[in-house]
């Protein structure tokens, strides 16, 4: 083992003294700090934000005065979800996917408030998360800290020299390999601090070593790399443009495939094809605000068979209300249907491109970080879900209320005596309060496998490539 350090060691002063791997250490580090600090004070700031917006939100709610029930359902209600411990480091598709939705009668909106969607197509570059910084960036630190780690002993005559007075291949690439890693280890030092930091926002411990591992073992893939590259090359100038190449296609050509042939094996239709389709299922369903439309007439009969009755003035119930409440349910149907088969859809594009973390190690560690982190599609599918049972109970209630509490007559009459067609405002108390949280800790490891199952196949690969090194230098 004193052959191994000692060979870490001369690889770092090495560094030391060309300043140019120092340098470049720095910045990454320097990086990955400013980072985490901005991420962690807008993360914590959104956090108090939506909790605060949240309770604004239900306190306005409650607080209208007496009206129409049917006016409630149109006012409406915002829902926010609050960003999980974890995405101070890995925002994942909340910055696409929007973080709060508008909940009112007869509609499913969509989630709004995203930052990419309200910024340049060049915001995935200037918005340097952590994540992106370890994903993308720290490879290629690595690359120009570690591309001559092996070229430069060739290119000098040193290796040779070595390699007669009896050092053992082995010991002198991992030692060379442990000083890489330990450049890697650096950069990824402030997404420590900042993971188990998470963990006093009440993060699981065991999800924070869990993310943590995965992206050491994405260092030591690319560190990997780096070293089997420069232990294959001949000059310092081959290594370098082969490790650029490799970054280029691992780290941008490759995830930028993935998501196109997603786009293509699993296709979906436009927003104006698909309101097209809800719309047009939607027109059978008849007008829920117009009572005396031909749609109802089978409800209206059997309601009158039910109570006994000869017209719907004698109902003992506010017909208009049973049709509000009929009519709701059934839309909610059409759009629960379209909505679940637009999910499926994104759902199997996301599927098809994460397969690509086979090919490229960057799709393997982005999918990790999502899932543990709790940024991932699937997550904002279950927001999506939650925000549309809140909707769908809320708008209910509020038609129990129409068709129980207020009389058939009367609010027929609404127009000329406005006042007589109101309900106290205590029934606003339907609406149940909104707390949307993360999937469990073992639920999100359970996800997390098949890409920690990605990254140890690098991991196998890149042994190999270093197996193969050895051999090629020894001959």
């Amino acid at each position: 083992m004193s052959a191994i350090s000692q060979i870490t060691k001369d690889e770092w002063r090495f560094w030391k003294r060309t300043k140019t791997a120092t340098s470049i250490l720095l910045i990454g580090i320097l990086l990955t700090i400013i980072s985490a600090l901005i991420n962690s004070v807008q993360m914590e700031h959104a956090t108090h934000e939506r909790e605060h917006f949240q309770e604004a939100s239900e306190a306005q709610f409650f607080e209208q005065p007496d009206r129409h029930p049917h006016r409630m359902v149109h006012y409406g209600h915002y829902v926010f979800r609050a960003p999980s411990p974890l995405s101070i480091i890995e925002p994942g598709v909340d910055a696409y996917t929007g973080t709060s939705i508008f909940l009112e009668g007869h509609r499913q909106n969509s989630a709004v408030f995203s930052d990419q969607r309200q910024a340049s197509g060049m915001t995935r570059f200037s918005s340097l998360t952590p994540s992106f910084l370890l994903q993308v960036l720290v490879p290629l630190f690595i690359i120009l800290i570690g591309y001559a780690s092996i070229t430069r002993e060739k290119e000098a005559g040193t290796l040779n020299i070595m390699i007669t007075q009896g050092v053992n291949i082995w010991h002198l690439l991992f030692g060379k390999y442990l000083a890489l890693v330990g450049s890697g280890i650096l950069m990824l030092l402030p997404l420590v601090i900042a993971a188990f930091w998470a963990t006093t926002k009440g993060e699981s411990f065991l999800l924070t070593s869990s993310f943590v591992g995965g992206y050491l073992l994405y260092i030591l893939i690319w560190s990997g790399i780096v070293l089997t590259v420069s232990g294959l090359s001949r000059k310092n100038s081959v290594s370098f443009a082969t490790l650029v190449g490799l970054w280029i296609i691992f780290c941008i050509l490759i995830p930028r495939i993935g998501s196109s042939s997603a786009a293509v094996l699993a296709p979906s239709p436009g927003k104006l094809e698909a309101d097209f389709a809800v719309y047009e299922e939607l027109r059978k369903l008849g007008d829920g605000h117009n009572a005396s439309s031909p749609a109802f007439e089978k409800l209206k009969k059997n309601l009158l068979i039910k109570y006994g009755v000869e017209n719907i003035d004698e109902l003992p119930i506010n017909f208009r209300g049973t049709v509000a409440k009929y009519s709701e349910e059934k839309l909610t149907k059409i759009l629960n249907k379209f909505s679940e088969q637009r999910m499926e859809e994104e759902l199997q594009q996301a599927k098809i491109a994460r397969q690509f973390g086979w090919i490229t190690p960057m799709t393997a560690i982005r999918s990790f970080s999502m899932m543990i982190a709790g940024t991932s599609l699937e997550t904002h599918h279950r927001f999506l879900r939650e925000a549309e049972k809140l909707r769908f109970d809320f708008v209910q209630s509020l038609n129990q209320v129409h068709q129980d509490t207020l009389d058939y007559k009367t609010d027929m009459n609404r127009h000329n005596d406005n006042q007589a067609a109101r309900v106290s405002a205590g029934n606003w108390r339907v609406l149940s309060e909104f707390s949307f949280t993360p999937d469990s800790a073992t639920v999100r490891l359970a996800k997390s496998v098949p890409h920690f199952l990605q990254l140890l196949l690098w991991g196998a690969i890149v042994f190999l490539g270093l197996r193969f090194a050895v051999r090629r230098i020894s001959q």
